[in-house]
């Protein structure tokens, strides 16, 4: 009789073992699993800033060409040229002031500058007419 009771603890504690180990393992995935899935998130909001910045960067350097193209063609030149209304999916502000392209979003979370020829006249969002008469460059005049 004492054998088949000891037998009894021995599978009593064997199981409950069994049931600790299940439950150290099964925390374990899920904390590695948590780790796996937050390095996912943090890179791919990394990603979104990154491609945040370059739209940005994008729509300063084709001013910026525009305004360089325009200061090196002979008088008379006449361009339209549009840039977007959003960067990605971000609206942004854009103004040109003393020499300097100043672009950044709505939110104020990305920002660029980038120099640029002295011009007169103001950008669009859209459509913009940029000319050089008498040699000087007029922007939406």
């Amino acid at each position: 009789m004492r054998t088949q009771s000891t037998n009894q603890k021995s599978n009593k504690i064997k199981r409950a073992q069994i049931g600790i180990e299940f439950l150290i393992i099964a925390g374990l995935v899920i904390f590695f699993v948590s780790l796996f899935l937050l390095a996912i998130q943090s890179n791919h909001k990394t990603k979104i800033t990154q491609h945040q910045n370059i739209q940005l960067k994008e729509i300063a350097i084709t001013v910026q060409n525009e305004i360089n193209l325009a200061s090196k063609s002979m008088d008379g030149y006449k361009r339209e040229f549009e840039i977007p209304k959003t960067a990605g999916n971000k609206n942004y502000d854009i103004t040109i002031d003393s020499g300097i392209v100043y672009i950044k979003t709505t939110d104020e979370k990305y920002a660029l500058t980038v120099p640029v020829k002295k011009i007169t006249g103001n950008i669009n969002k859209t459509k913009n007419i940029i000319q050089k008469i008498n040699g000087q460059i007029l922007l939406n005049q």
